[in-house]
C-alpha cells in the first residue's frame, strides 16, 4: 500500500497514524538538514506532541541546501509529507508509526527568496538545524569561522542568493529587523560540544563580515541558541529497510526511517519566541546541558569511533558485529571505563555504570543494522569533538594513551582505502581526497597526519608519548592485524 493521505486508513490496523490532521496545522518551525535523524528525533518528538492534541502551530517545514535533498524532498511530496518510523530492537515489539509533523519542503535550488521569506514569516519561531559537525565552518584547531570557503565567499558577494545555512539565516534576520519582526530561535541539533554556542559564534562572525553592524548586534541580542544533547542511533535507510517495510507491514514507503527504540533529548530551556512543551512528552531541560553534552559525546560518540575503523579494517559492515566480536567488546569497555569515565564530571540522574552498559546494549542492537560506514563517515570533523578532547585530557593528566592512539592508527590505515580482506572501498569524507593524501607516504604519516592541526590540535604531535603510542599500534596494526593488536592491548593492560 503506497504511503500517501488516501491510503494512511487502510494500512494494517497496528500501524500508529497521527491522531490529528496535517493540514489543520499551521508550521512554526523551519528545519535546515533533513535526514534520518532529523526524522527520528526533533520530528518525532513534535508529532508525539501533536498526537496529544497539542503544538498544532508548530508543524515543521523542511528546508534543503544541498542538490542532494531533492530525493527527500520528491519522496516526501509523492506521500503528502508522510513517511513511516520503524523502531527496531533485539524484541519482536517493533513499533511503526508514521509521522505527520513534516508538512512540507523547500529547496534552496529552486529558489532561495522562496525559502528567505518562509524564514522570514513572523509564524516561524524556531529554526533548527542538522547540517553535520562539519557544517558550522568552524576551524578546531584556532576556534575560528573559515571565512575563506567558496560558498562562504559566495554568500559574501551575493547576499540575495546565499548557498549556505549562515546565508539564508543573516538574510532572514536581516528581513525580520527591518519588518519589525521578532527573531526565531536557532536551534542546533548536531553532535557538537555546546552546539548552540557553536552555532551562535558562526552566525556572528558571518554577519560580521556581512559588515552590517545594526544586523550583527541585532542577532547578538535578540537571537537565542539553545545547546542540546539530542541522542538515537539512526542508520542509513537502506533497500532493504524499505523492502523490509513492505513485506512485513504492507507498507511501501519511499524514504522510511529506522531507529532503535532509545531516544534522548536534553535542551536548554532558553527560547526568545516560544516552544512547543516538548517535556510533555520526554524531552529534558535543564539550565545546563554541559554534564550530559560530555557524556554522550565522550562515551557514546567516542566509542562509535573507537569501534567502527577497526571493524571496517577487520572487514566487519555493520556496528553490531563488532559487538558480537567479544574482543571489540573488551576494548571498548576498556576506553570507556579507563580512559573516559574519570574525565566525566556526575551527570544529575543519570548513572553511569548503567549508562555504559546501555551503550553495550545499544550498539549490539542488530535488527537496526548500523552501518558502520555511516560511523566511519566525516572523521575529519568528528575526530576534533569526539576523540581528541579526551585524549588531550589523557596527555595533560600524564595517563597511557595507548588505547586512544589506536583509534588513530585505525583511522589512519582505513584511509587507504582496503580492509584486511583486500576489500576497497570509499571514505566517505568531504575531506577525502586531503585525508587519504596524509598516509599516502608511510614513512611520513605521523608527522603529516598528527600535524593536522585543525584536526589533532598541537596537543597531541608534541606529545612523545602519544607519538609513540601512535607509532607502535599503527605498526602493530600492519604486522598483526587487528586481531593480534586487540588482543596484544588488553593483555597488557591485564
Amino acid at each position: 500500500m503506497k504511503l500517501n493521505k488516501q491510503n494512511l486508513h487502510q494500512l494494517a490496523e497496528y500501524i500508529q497514524l497521527p491522531s490529528y490532521n496535517p493540514e489543520s496545522t499551521r508550521q512554526g518551525i523551519v528545519h535546515i538538514g533533513v535526514g534520518g535523524f532529523h526524522r527520528a528525533h526533533q520530528a518525532f518528538y513534535t508529532d508525539r506532541l501533536m498526537n496529544a492534541g497539542k503544538a498544532h502551530d508548530w508543524a515543521i517545514c523542511g528546508a534543503g541546501l544541498r542538490s542532494d535533498d531533492r530525493k527527500v524532498h520528491d519522496a516526501l511530496a509523492e506521500q503528502d509529507s508522510y513517511y513511516t518510523l520503524v523502531e527496531l530492537g533485539d524484541t519482536p515489539d517493533t513499533e511503526v508509526r508514521v509521522i505527520g509533523s513534516i508538512t512540507g519542503m523547500l529547496l534552496a535550488e529552486d529558489g532561495p527568496q522562496a525559502l528567505i521569506d518562509k524564514l522570514a514569516d513572523p509564524a516561524i519561531r524556531i529554526v533548527s538545524l542538522t547540517i553535520t559537525e562539519g557544517g558550522y565552518c568552524i576551524d578546531d584547531s584556532t576556534g575560528e569561522f573559515m571565512q575563506h570557503l567558496p560558498l562562504v565567499q559566495h554568500d559574501l558577494a551575493h547576499p540575495e542568493a546565499p548557498k549556505t545555512v549562515f546565508g539564508f539565516l543573516c538574510a532572514a534576520l536581516d528581513k525580520r529587523r527591518l519588518a519589525g519582526t521578532a527573531a526565531f530561535t536557532v536551534m542546533s541539533c548536531d553532535n557538537l560540544p555546546h552546539n548552540g554556542g557553536v552555532a551562535r559564534k558562526a552566525l556572528l562572525a558571518f554577519a560580521a563580515l556581512r559588515q552590517d553592524q545594526a544586523l550583527h548586534d541585532w542577532i547578538a541580542r535578540e537571537v537565542s541558541f539553545p545547546n542540546a544533547m539530542v541522542d538515537r542511533i539512526t542508520p542509513m535507510t537502506s533497500d532493504a529497510h524499505r523492502q523490509q517495510l513492505h513485506d512485513r507491514h504492507g507498507v511501501d514507503d519511499a524514504w522510511p526511517v529506522v531507529c532503535e527504540p532509545f531516544v534522548q533529548w536534553v535542551l536548554e530551556d532558553k527560547f526568545g519566541n516560544g516552544r512547543p512543551a516538548w517535556e510533555e512528552v520526554g524531552v529534558q531541560f535543564t539550565n545546563d546541558v554541559t554534564p550530559y553534552e560530555e557524556m554522550k559525546i565522550k562515551l557514546l560518540n567516542g566509542s562509535h569511533l573507537a569501534l567502527t575503523y577497526l571493524g571496517f579494517l577487520k572487514g566487519y559492515r555493520f556496528v553490531h558485529e563488532t559487538m558480537n566480536d567479544p574482543l571489540f567488546v573488551r576494548y571498548m569497555r576498556a576506553y570507556m571505563d579507563i580512559d573516559v569515565t574519570p574525565q566525566l564530571a556526575s551527570v544529575p540522574g543519570i548513572d553511569l555504570e548503567g549508562y555504559k552498559d546501555t551503550l553495550v546494549e545499544r550498539f549490539s542492537n542488530q535488527a537496526i543494522a548500523d552501518q558502520l560506514e555511516r560511523v566511519c563517515s566525516d572523521g575529519s570533523s568528528k575526530f576534533p569533538k569526539f576523540t581528541v578532547p579526551t585524549i588531550n585530557r589523557l596527555i595533560a593528566d600524564g595517563k597511557a594513551t595507548d588505547r586512544a592512539a589506536l583509534v588513530v592508527a585505525a583511522w589512519a590505515l582505513y584511509l587507504k582505502g582496503v580492509d584486511e580482506n583486500g576489500s576497497h572501498y570509499t571514505i566517505p569524507d568531504p575531506r577525502a581526497e586531503f585525508c587519504q593524501a596524509l598516509v599516502a607516504d608511510d614513512v611520513l604519516i605521523t608527522q603529516r597526519l598528527l600535524g593536522v592541526e585543525e584536526i589533532f590540535g598541537t596537543q597531541i604531535p608534541n606529545s612523545a608519548e602519544f607519538v609513540a603510542a601512535f607509532e607502535r599500534n599503527l605498526a602493530s596494526l600492519r604486522e598483526f592485524g587487528v586481531q593480534g593488536t586487540l588482543e596484544r592491548l588488553l593483555q597488557a593492560k591485564e
